[in-house]
């Protein structure tokens, strides 16, 4: 039995976890820690999760004793949690953009924060880094913008069939976290679809260079928020490089993600939904539609605080110890 701990499980990614753990047959949650909430039973603020027993306590890094920690921290943060945890021989699985980037420069300028202690991580992307997420100490969970980007973009720039790619992504409010702001206030967000950090989103970047490792792209991002709770839906426009048709695009996409647990390519006509893919671990990629200009449409969506944030925590869990990769969140989407 894995021994896990959570630091900062009063988030709403916090509560996806406990919520995925509590069901998992090889996992248990020894602690789950929470400075605000220290000594409250977690479903005093995760409701849902009144069958669980446990408690929120207020530990230091360095008194759980654990085989693995899922930081839920706010970025900064965790650079100040992770070595320490590393140093105790405890693996992690950090969900903050502390460690996500291969050039600190890139980190420092787009976070904004002089990052204090790097150190090797592995991206978690199970698509693209299966290998060697199962041998590491320090897995990197991916943005939740990202997730849905990368996969909907991988075969074309794998393939060099695209060279400029405008991503264009709609968020749920839960993406935002757990505190309100003026932004996300119920009445100023309903009835409302707004663009946010046109062209400095942070996440952009972060697509841009893993898509490198595949092939030579321009990512030009774009985030919106939308009145929902859960789920991301990006649409990918990819300005063609040759002459391809639909049905070849959507045969590499097939071959692609061939054999991808959570991955699941659409069939010709069919255009992904949020409702298909909310409270699941799966991504749903489709359209694969070409215009008289040489805009190839790709599109796909995630639920982002399962495939974008504590879903895939778990999926990279279960590869770094050795267990079935679809262990405790082999989850259907609640549709409708």
């Amino acid at each position: 039995m894995i021994k896990v701990g959570i630091i900062g499980a009063s988030g709403y990614t916090g509560g996806e976890l406990i919520r995925f753990l509590l069901k998992h047959p090889d996992a248990e949650v020894v602690t789950a820690t929470s400075r605000k909430y220290d000594g409250e039973p977690i479903y005093k603020v995760h409701p849902h999760l009144r069958d669980s027993e446990l408690k929120f306590e207020n530990l230091e890094p360095g008194e759980l004793d654990a085989d693995l920690v899922f930081t839920a921290t706010p970025h900064g943060v965790s650079m100040k949690i992770v070595p320490e945890l590393i140093d105790n021989n405890i693996r992690v699985i950090d969900l903050s953009g502390d460690y996500r980037f291969d050039n600190l420069e890139l980190y420092e300028k787009w976070y904004g924060f002089r990052h204090s202690n790097p150190l090797e991580a592995v991206y978690g992307l199970p698509e693209i880094n299966r290998d060697q997420i199962k041998g590491a100490d320090l897995v990197a969970n991916p943005g939740c913008y990202p997730t849905g980007a990368i996969l909907a973009c991988l075969p074309m720039v794998k393939e060099k069939i695209v060279d400029n790619i405008v991503v264009d992504s709609k968020s749920g409010v839960s993406g935002a976290g757990v505190n309100p702001t003026e932004t996300t206030h119920y009445p100023n967000c309903s009835d409302s679809v707004s663009p946010y950090a046109v062209t400095t989103h942070r996440h952009g970047p972060e697509i841009q260079e893993k898509l490198s490792k595949f092939g030579p792209s321009k990512v030009s991002f774009t985030p919106h928020l939308v009145p929902v709770i859960r789920g991301i839906m990006s649409t990918v426009h990819g300005f063609i490089t040759e002459d391809v048709i639909p049905e070849y695009v959507q045969e590499i996409y097939n071959e692609f993600y061939e054999g991808e647990p959570f991955v699941k390519v659409l069939d010709k006509g069919e255009v992904p939904r949020l409702s298909s893919v909310r409270g699941s671990n799966n991504c749903h990629i489709g359209c694969f539609e070409i215009d008289e200009n040489g805009r190839l449409v790709v599109a796909s969506s995630i639920d982002n605080l399962v495939k974008g944030a504590s879903g895939q925590a778990v999926h990279n869990m279960n590869l770094m110890f050795g267990l079935p990769e679809k262990e405790g969140i082999d989850l259907i989407g609640l549709h409708p």
